[in-house]
């Protein structure tokens, strides 16, 4: 009898590894649509600026803008897309693609959990209730875990590795929004005390303080709309940035990145959003979301006024709509015959 166990894992058997793919529409097209997703909804007053930290809340309400960036490098943006803010949670992708770089996203989901809590995104309850007391890499437990595993022996080193990737996916050298940093760092209460809990049960893999230091610091990242479309871009197109040509993580470092972003990226939303949009998408409290179309490119949004879940009310418009008419929902098919009868 033929022995198939050596196609188990897939790994060098000398067989491509198929991978879904398509190509987004003509570019005329997606900027005629570009267009009209920032025209529908830039008068949306919809939604509250985050209060979590003072300096959020201070965010002009106003700023709105809509980026995309193909797989090929081209760039399609309209609106406020230049103006910098806090990457904020937006980070968590990306921190968990550097780390599977270094473990393997099989350690990571060993560590740090996978499975959505279906809670906020700040929850204690949601750690101490599940039975390993895991998460996943995009809520704060969970991602202030996965901080923890980034490459370095020291937090100036951890630092160091966290920046310089952060920069490779945005394609240029990003700074820290000073302001933010110090009025997060100063009412972060609630991610003190995720971090002593998951210092409690054996879950944080550097020093509890040091960590939450990096965490806080790596949300207070300022980036753009544009940026934040290029970052995602370079999921869509297997680890490769676009814009510079630079392969910031290998390949298969992408794929269960979004699948976490499938299932827990929007929060306790994240059901509803894959129902209306059906792409991995995240959100931050600064007001970005990123849509990854795998294959196609990336787009993110910026609007300050959130949603009770901490999303986006705008960007989340503008997601749907361009979703579905770019043909992006990965859930989506045509039938290929003719109907019988």
């Amino acid at each position: 009898m033929q022995d198939w166990t050596h196609l188990v894992d897939g790994a060098n058997d000398g067989y491509p590894s198929p991978i879904s793919t398509g190509d987004l529409p003509p570019h005329a097209q997606v900027r005629e649509l570009v267009e009209a997703a920032y025209q529908l909804y830039k008068d949306n007053t919809d939604g509250v600026n985050a209060n979590h930290y003072p300096a959020l809340a201070n965010v002009p309400a106003e700023l709105f803008g809509v980026a995309l960036v193909s797989a090929a490098g081209t760039v399609f943006e309209i609106g406020d897309t230049r103006y910098p803010f806090t990457i904020m949670s937006v980070a968590k992708p990306f921190i968990f693609a550097l780390v599977c770089q270094t473990l393997g996203a099989g350690r990571v989901r060993e560590l740090v959990g996978m499975n959505s809590t279906g809670m906020a995104f700040n929850s204690v309850v949601a750690l101490e209730l599940h039975p390993q007391h895991l998460s996943n890499p995009m809520v704060n437990a969970g991602a202030i875990a996965t901080t923890s595993l980034m490459l370095g022996e020291t937090a100036e080193a951890k630092w160091a590795s966290i920046h310089n990737g952060l920069s490779r996916f945005a394609g240029r050298t990003l700074s820290v929004n000073e302001e933010v940093y110090a009025s997060a760092s100063a009412s972060n209460h609630r991610n003190h005390a995720l971090v002593r809990l998951l210092q409690g049960y054996g879950r944080v893999s550097f020093d509890p303080l040091a960590t939450l230091d990096l965490y806080t610091r790596q949300s207070s990242l300022e980036v753009t709309t544009h940026d934040l479309a290029v970052m995602a871009a370079t999921l869509a197109d297997g680890g490769v940035n676009p814009i510079t040509g630079e392969r910031v993580v290998e390949a298969h470092c992408c794929q269960p990145v979004l699948a976490a972003m499938a299932t827990a990226g929007m929060y306790e939303t994240s059901g509803d959003w894959l129902f209306d949009v059906g792409l991995p998408g995240k959100s931050g409290v600064g007001g970005g979301i990123i849509t990854v179309a795998p294959g196609k490119g990336g787009l993110a949004t910026f609007a300050p006024p959130l949603d009770q879940a901490g999303n986006s009310v705008k960007g989340q418009l503008v997601t749907r709509f361009l979703a579905a008419r770019l043909g992006l929902n990965v859930f989506a098919s045509q039938p290929t015959t003719a109907a019988a009868g």
